[in-house]
């Protein structure tokens, strides 16, 4: 079964030392007073992921065209799940068709990493996920910006914007990232992603 309830939250980050954390005294007493003064933060700290990131990955995503919702687990335990990753399907078809087709794991991944970094419980907002040659064809027609051969027809490619953070920070996000290109559209306000090669525009 897969956990797509509406109501579900993710829980939020806790920060753990990690490996050897006993520590003398006078060595505890010294670190404690560099923190303070806020002169030093252990790489142990830096170093811990955040909870469940490893054993659990959640999307959240709304899709501007069909006003769909969709929160979920997609992966646990190093373990895709098929039912919730045919529902991520869904959710981001082409919505001017109704085409439903696979979007690679690897972009999912992405979408993951992005909303991690953005903040856990925030909400991707969908422009575009897959779309179809024909689709691909009209907005062409429309905008020579639109690519012939775009990564959208492969389920490479998903365009966004998440409420509340500027579209030039989720761009910064995910060009740190590196996973591939990364589109900004300041006049439309979202930000084009992908799997392909790594480039920006």
């Amino acid at each position: 079964m897969t956990d797509m309830k509406k109501t579900a939250r993710i829980p939020e980050p806790h920060l753990r030392l990690a490996g050897n954390t006993h520590l003398s005294r006078r060595t505890f007493l010294k670190t404690s007073a560099l923190l303070a003064a806020g002169l030093v933060l252990p790489q142990s700290i830096l170093a811990v992921p955040r909870p469940n990131e490893k054993r659990e990955r959640y999307l959240k995503f709304y899709n501007t065209h069909t006003q769909e919702r969709l929160e979920v687990c997609y992966r646990r335990n190093g373990r895709y799940d098929r039912d919730a990753v045919q529902a991520v399907h869904n959710i981001l078809r082409d919505h001017r068709t109704n085409e439903i087709h696979p979007i690679d794991l690897r972009l999912l991944d992405l979408l993951h990493a992005i909303r991690v970094h953005a903040g856990q419980d925030c909400c991707l907002h969908i422009i575009s996920g897959y779309r179809s040659p024909a689709t691909n064809a009209a907005l062409r027609r429309k905008s020579r910006k639109v690519a012939r051969k775009s990564l959208h027809m492969v389920g490479h490619a998903a365009d966004l914007r998440i409420p509340g953070i500027r579209t030039a920070t989720v761009r910064d996000i995910a060009r740190s990232l590196g996973r591939g290109g990364v589109g900004y559209y300041a006049k439309s306000d979202f930000v084009h992603v992908d799997i392909g090669r790594v480039r920006t525009w």
